[in-house]
């Protein structure tokens, strides 16, 4: 028992406990990167690509819903501000890297000024107002013709790094190692002295306020931390299509972001990675009852709220912890 017992706060940041669990972390990577470079083609790749960049949008929200407690239902609005924003400055021949940092950047700005009346709301109506910042970001999206294209969008010119262009594999490859960084970044920010700030505005505002925590400092910074990921995600989604429009941004992918979050695991990196994956993965392995997808899909998102209220993570320790007692 003393073995787990932590005694030094870089023990608290450490993403995998003990040997087996690095080792298994580094076999699971190592298997993915394999499928997909090996195995994987067309399709099945697209699949691929899109998860990675699926977790790294729900780590972003569940930074601000599960952390922080501040709902929010337009987040797909991040994703397109971080997608616009690299995309004309991509075509402009500015670097890859730099444009997408640019764009995680932009939407960083921009949920840093959602935050600030954010302040005030809380519950439904911020739900509402957030709502409402999805709704705006699609009207000027298709409307302003001049920057944006308007409902016809943009055209995306491939990804290339140093003037080579990537092959599909590469770009797998940049998305996986994005999301990777995204993992370790997110979990060790939650396990920071500004993630437990986060959690406590999320468990009590006023004894949060009564110890320190800066209430208008945090709430504006979980809001900008969480667009600044999500629009790094963005920017890199934006090279799974030949073009991007209003319509790759809905408010449906917000609510979809959103249920991958509550689904996985509020105020979990794990959670964040299950729920992506069973909302990206689930519908592909069901393709073949295309005519009752929708009715699989919802029926085993219900089943797992009702029966597991923590979300898929919530399962996992179960199962974790059956193992770790057994046979006892």
């Amino acid at each position: 028992m003393t073995e787990e017992l932590k005694r030094d706060y870089r023990e608290d940041l450490t993403l995998f406990e003990g040997a087996w669990s690095r080792g298994m972390a580094w076999l699971f990577g190592a298997a993915v990167i394999a499928y997909a470079l090996l195995v994987a083609q067309g399709f099945a790749l697209y699949v691929l690509t899109t998860l990675t960049l699926m977790v790294v949008a729900a780590l972003g929200l569940n930074l601000l819903v599960g952390y922080t407690g501040q709902i929010s239902l337009g987040h797909a609005a991040f994703l397109a501000i971080g997608a616009y924003t690299h995309v004309i400055l991509y075509t402009q021949g500015a670097p890859l890297f730099v444009t997408a940092l640019a764009g995680a950047l932009t939407a960083g700005v921009f949920g840093f000024l959602i935050g600030i009346p954010a302040l005030r709301l809380k519950g439904p109506y911020l739900a509402i107002a957030t709502l409402g910042f999805q709704v705006a970001v699609d009207q000027i999206l298709g409307r302003w013709d001049s920057v944006t294209g308007g409902r016809m969008g943009l055209a995306v010119p491939a990804m290339d790094v140093f003037g080579a262009k990537l092959g599909e594999h590469a770009k797998f490859l940049v998305c996986f190692a994005v999301c990777v960084s995204s993992v370790v970044g997110i979990y060790n920010l939650s396990r920071s002295r500004v993630g437990r700030a986060f959690v406590a505005i999320r468990d009590n505002e006023t004894a949060a306020e009564a110890m320190g925590v800066g209430l208008v400092k945090y709430k504006t910074m979980a809001f900008a931390l969480s667009a600044f990921v999500t629009g790094l995600a963005g920017a890199l989604y934006a090279h799974l299509f030949d073009r991007i429009n209003p319509s790759n941004f809905t408010l449906v992918m917000s609510i979809e972001l959103l249920v991958m979050v509550v689904v996985g695991g509020l105020a979990s990196v794990l959670g964040s990675v299950l729920g992506a994956s069973l909302l990206v993965l689930l519908p592909q392995l069901i393709s073949s009852f295309r005519d009752f997808q929708a009715v699989i899909v919802g029926g085993i998102l219900i089943a797992v709220l009702l029966f597991e209220p923590l979300g898929m993570r919530g399962r996992w320790l179960r199962i974790k912890y059956y193992f770790k007692a057994w046979p006892f």
